[in-house]
């Protein structure tokens, strides 16, 4: 394996949120979604699904139900005296977090339920963690999934973007408009498509800053 081709994958892969009109095939939708599947999970419990909606107007559905419930906090924000933050939060993180509204595909990452062997046998048995851990477990490996596909989706000339407006706005929502069981947790969104912009390498910490060694 050339080590210096992957971390250029990684290196170069940017959150895209301008894309041409260019139509996403199925069978590459499908081909990346392989790469996801083999994402790591706790006792390969394999607690994700993925919702692929290339329908544009159900995309627009789902960014006018963000802005809707935008809108409702700003206005609830105002009325308690936060008035700026209202502002900002319409006019600066709006924009952001509807960033997915022209993107061909957008795809709804979900967190299904963790389950394995050893919670039914073991851990439940004797209350190891409370319940909100395993709610956590299935996201985390959610999550790994998620980076898998954003990567694969580089290696293969797509650019993805992804987002938690909808999720932290309008999570309700989105749930009734895509029929979604209430067992499973909406992670993120994921836009999808060809890139428009080359956006540039933004700063990260270095590698000293965030690694601490213990010898």
């Amino acid at each position: 394996m050339d080590y210096q081709a992957f971390k250029e994958i990684v290196h170069g892969r940017r959150s895209i949120r301008k894309f041409t009109e260019q139509d996403v095939p199925i069978e590459e939708i499908n081909e990346i979604f392989d790469c996801a599947r083999y994402a790591p999970s706790d006792t390969n419990s394999q607690t994700w699904e993925f919702i692929v909606i290339k329908n544009k107007e159900t995309i627009k559905k789902i960014e006018q139900l963000t802005w809707d419930a935008l809108h409702e906090k700003a206005a609830e924000a105002e009325s308690r005296g936060f008035g700026k933050e209202a502002r900002l939060l319409t006019r600066s993180f709006g924009p952001y977090a509807t960033a997915f509204s022209d993107a061909p595909v957008l795809i709804v990452c979900l967190a299904t339920p963790y389950q394995s062997k050893f919670r039914e046998k073991i851990f439940e048995p004797i209350q190891l963690v409370a319940e909100s851990v395993w709610e956590e477990e299935g996201i985390k490996s959610s999550c790994l999934a998620a980076q898998n596909l954003m990567l694969a989706a580089h290696a293969k000339g797509l650019g993805t973007c992804p987002m938690t407006g909808p999720v932290l706005l309008a999570a309700d929502r989105l749930r009734e408009l895509l029929q979604i069981e209430p067992e499973k947790q909406i992670n993120m969104v994921i836009a999808l498509g060809y890139p428009q912009e080359q956006p540039k390498k933004l700063p990260r910490k270095e590698v000293s800053e965030i690694v601490r060694y213990v010898l």
